[in-house]
């Protein structure tokens, strides 16, 4: 909520990793790199990983500190709702898709937002994830006056697997 006395934030931030807990660090390696793709970039023993995508230190640590052998937090309960985790192109996310299907993984959800399109899902540990792909601002959908007038529809899965490279 916006006062007189608070201005904005830069324009120019922006989220940059994720820590998640975890029950078993090897199950979450196998999923994050194995089926998603990441990167490992440094490991901590069976404690800590870290991963990314085209180098970066890492843009998720994944941990067993205070979760090892642990279950998902409860239905109805506060926390981290998803972590999202956007792709570059429209084959990049059709690639991640494919990957999904191919290690049988389900989705919770797909939508095309106006925004964005988006696949949802959760990893071995219950946590939320959404990949997706922000359309240009110029192509956003706007109400008369200029505001965003974002919705859901179904996402089209097939059209968006008939995009991803080959393997």
């Amino acid at each position: 909520m916006m006062t007189e006395n608070n201005s904005p934030i830069h324009a120019d931030v922006r989220i940059g990793h994720v820590h998640l807990k975890v029950a078993d660090l090897e199950r979450a390696l196998k999923f994050y790199c194995g089926v998603l793709g990441f990167e490992l970039q440094q490991r901590f023993g069976s404690q800590a990983a870290f991963i990314s995508a085209g180098g970066y230190h890492h843009h998720i640590g994944l941990n067993t500190w205070e979760s090892a052998g642990g279950s998902p937090p409860p239905p109805r309960s506060t926390g981290l709702y998803h972590v999202a985790v956007l792709y570059p192109t429209r084959a990049a996310l059709a690639d991640a898709l494919r990957r999904l299907v191919k290690a049988g993984v389900e989705l919770d959800g797909a939508a095309d937002h106006g925004v964005s399109e988006a696949l949802y899902l959760r990893d071995p540990d219950g946590n939320g994830l959404e990949l997706y792909l922000d359309r240009p601002v110029e192509k956003w959908p706007r109400t008369p006056g200029g505001e965003l007038a974002m919705f859901t529809r179904a996402l089209d899965l097939d059209a968006l697997l008939s995009e991803a490279p080959s393997a």
